[in-house]
């Protein structure tokens, strides 16, 4: 209390002194060249508010910051441990998917299997709708005069949209896969499946025809299987959303198409589908076809040096020749082998010396040298007489 009644005087003018001011702050106006006019008190109480504003964002951040860098990566070690190992377990299905992939195309070209390519299209755009919840089409901008023609199949970047039903001069109507008239042969991707993808009254996507003792997974991509003759073979018509018990031993399964057919613009027609038979992968280091061929029995190809007759005639290589010795006009007697004729010269000494002279050793000494000398000798055989002309008796 003494304070305030010692400077209640000064108090007092430094409040008067403030009002007038803050009265002055909200009637004076400061405008620019940028900006409309504002009050000089808003421009004040904005110069005093946003030192701390800008303190309050700085922390604000850091401790995000200090979060996210930090405390939050705690586990980022072990998230990438665990990346990791999916990544080299994505590359050995990669790589036996590709030796699958391999091997399927050779066995293809094996069995002369064809395969069906899209090889020309034609776009076209939607110029309207049928009209009616009851049939589900569109009309394109393409006709008979453009060569589009009935049962052709309309697709999208995304996948099928339906196939044309009748065709105009300019124009022509397209089916869409969600009427209930439609129907496409289908594939289930992983599972192998086959059915029949048919429209409901709902505008709902069924595949029909799969027996319900069958697991199909929801999520699983339905392909186009080729059967109906329409759609070439592998292409995508949607995913399966629900499956569900049906009537008469087959399931009920739901399906997304892949296209959005209630949002259709362009299109595109197949106009012409190549089908052609699969050829072999020539990059890999064996073929079916080659280990085939291996396995087949060969038949040994013929020596260039072949047997042309008696006269003349040159022996292959590795061949025994069992002609008898002295039958050409050219022969000459073959030596017996040296083994052979030492021991029958020896015999036949050693007779000759028992029969002649037993109790004489002089002979026995003297036998015995000659059979030593004449046995390195070969024995010659006789030659067989050459063969004379015939003389014939003329009268003289």
């Amino acid at each position: 209390m003494d304070v305030l009644g010692r400077y209640r005087n000064l108090i007092v003018l430094v409040g008067v002194l403030f009002a007038q001011v803050l009265g002055l702050a909200v009637q004076v106006r400061r405008t620019s060249d940028s900006e409309s006019s504002t009050r000089l008190i808003r421009v004040w109480a904005v110069g005093a508010v946003t030192p701390f504003e800008k303190a309050l964002v700085w922390a604000q951040t850091s401790s995000g910051n200090l979060w996210h860098n930090y405390f939050y990566l705690r586990g980022v070690r072990a998230e990438n441990r665990t990346l990791k190992a999916q990544i080299e377990q994505m590359r050995l299905e990669q790589v036996r998917m590709s030796q699958d992939a391999d091997q399927a195309r050779r066995l293809q070209a094996l069995l002369a299997f064809k395969e069906q390519f899209i090889s020309q299209t034609m776009a076209a755009q939607v110029i309207g709708g049928s009209g009616s919840e009851l049939s589900r089409s569109v009309y394109i901008d393409k006709g008979y005069n453009d060569g589009i023609k009935t049962d052709m199949a309309v697709i999208t970047a995304d996948g099928v949209v339906g196939k044309v039903l009748r065709t105009y001069r300019t124009s022509s109507l397209v089916l869409l896969i969600d009427d209930q008239t439609s129907g496409v042969g289908a594939i289930l991707d992983k599972t192998r499946l086959q059915g029949i993808l048919r429209g409901t009254s709902s505008g709902e996507v069924q595949l029909e025809k799969v027996m319900s003792d069958e697991t199909v997974p929801p999520g699983e991509l339905v392909l186009t299987s080729g059967g109906d003759g329409i759609f070439p073979k592998g292409l995508v018509v949607g995913r399966v959303t629900k499956v569900t018990p049906g009537a008469e031993l087959f399931l009920n399964i739901r399906v997304r198409p892949a296209a959005d057919l209630s949002k259709l613009e362009e299109v595109l027609v197949v106009t012409k589908i190549d089908e052609r038979q699969a050829q072999p992968d020539q990059s890999g280091p064996a073929r079916a076809v080659d280990i085939l061929a291996e396995r087949l029995p060969g038949v040994p190809s013929k020596p260039e040096n072949a047997e042309k007759g008696p006269a003349g005639a040159v022996a292959a290589p590795g061949t025994v020749s069992h002609a008898p010795a002295g039958t050409g006009p050219d022969a000459k007697p073959a030596p017996a082998p040296p083994q052979v004729s030492i021991g029958a010269v020896a015999r036949k000494a050693a007779a000759a010396a028992s029969s002649e002279g037993a109790g004489s050793p002089s002979g026995a000494a003297t036998a015995t040298p000659d059979a030593v000398k004449a046995s390195p000798k070969p024995v010659k055989t006789a030659a067989a007489p050459k063969p004379q002309p015939a003389v014939e008796d003329r009268p003289h």
